[in-house]
């Protein structure tokens, strides 16, 4: 079992094994999630950038503003009466 010791201000270090293993770096945010009234489970909070690749839309991709969507309803309205 890995252990810290909490300081008179309530501070601990991580052991260098805990942030390897989690792969921490400086700046990054822990989350601490409470199991019962004796255990807690400690995750890193900050994402790398592995990890969020992909969640932004494609460069190619155009964007529309709501006028551009509003104008094309209306065309389509318009070319599906006749």
């Amino acid at each position: 079992m890995i252990t810290a010791t909490v300081t008179t201000k309530g501070q601990i270090t991580i052991p260098k094994s805990v942030r390897d293993a989690l792969h921490l770096r400086v700046g990054d945010r822990i989350a601490f999630v409470l199991h019962g009234e004796k255990e807690v489970l400690l995750k890193p909070a900050t994402k790398s950038v592995d990890e969020v690749f992909g969640m932004l839309g494609k460069p190619e991709t155009v964007t529309q503003t709501a006028d551009d969507m509003n104008n094309a309803i209306k065309s389509r309205m318009r070319n599906h009466r006749l």
